[in-house]
């Protein structure tokens, strides 16, 4: 066998071994976040709101890297919940605000102990976390890659 046949392996390609690690990534999560009564994604959609809220639905949107069209849907079962509201700006009725509500808020204390399970359940540590996290940067597309703005540092904590 030519040596070069081997760099189209299915087992050697990124891609691969990426969209594997996804899919096993969520499968991981849902035993976890169950208890919590939330999806991977709506997990995705509360940690970002606990780091800022209100914020509109297309500010939300953009910073998951998702289509407003696949948010909406996962906003509106939260609302359901009674985790989030959804209300038109009332200087912009266009702008569709997604704000906590109390309940919202205090699922944060019980979600705190989420990374440090997904940890234990994987077998890595934090430091392994980082560095695999960093690893990934220059694939995410996200502003914060130093490949998406060189000089950047993209460092500091990783919690899963």
């Amino acid at each position: 066998m030519d040596p070069r046949d081997d760099i189209l392996r299915l087992e050697n390609q990124l891609c691969f071994a990426i969209v594997t690690a996804a899919r096993n990534i969520v499968s991981i999560y849902r035993p976890v976040l169950e208890p919590l009564g939330l999806t991977h994604p709506q997990y995705l959609v509360m940690l970002a709101l606990w780091e800022r809220a209100p914020r509109s639905l297309g500010e939300l949107a953009e910073e998951l890297a998702m289509e407003s069209a696949t948010l909406s849907p996962l906003v509106k079962r939260l609302e359901a919940q009674g985790r989030v509201t959804r209300s038109r700006r009332p200087y912009d009725e266009r702008v569709l605000e997604i704000a906590l509500t109390d309940e919202g808020r205090a699922l944060r204390a019980e979600a705190v102990t989420v990374p440090e399970q997904i940890m234990e359940r994987v077998g890595i540590d934090v430091a392994q976390l980082v560095a695999l996290r960093d690893g990934l940067a220059p694939f995410s597309g996200r502003r914060d890659s130093p490949h998406a703005n060189p000089g950047a540092r993209v460092g500091g904590p990783a919690y899963t």
